[in-house]
């Protein structure tokens, strides 16, 4: 899921200040709403994982997400659950 822009840049340009990965800029998530990659708790994940899916920037994301840490909403095609075991199982 993209970061959002740095406080000041506007979302479709970069600047010195913008640290957003490149691959953000292809990802399919960058054409829908952040609530579609994070919705309200119990709610399902089943469309963002199907955008997740035909995106050819999912393992980067999900590298990006594990990387850092993201604790919430859909990266990579995996929830914060699913991406909680697979740090498990990597250990």
């Amino acid at each position: 899921m993209p970061i959002n822009p740095t406080p000041g840049t506007n979302a479709g340009s970069r600047s010195v200040t913008d640290t957003s990965p490149a691959w953000q800029d292809s990802a399919l998530c960058a054409q829908t709403g952040p609530e579609f990659f994070f919705p309200a708790p119990g709610s399902s994940t089943r469309e963002a994982k199907q955008l997740c899916g035909a995106c050819p920037e999912r393992a980067a994301c999900l590298a990006y997400a594990l990387e850092h840490d993201e604790r919430f909403g859909v990266w990579g095609g995996l929830s914060e659950r699913e991406r909680l075991r697979l740090r498990r199982t990597r250990r």
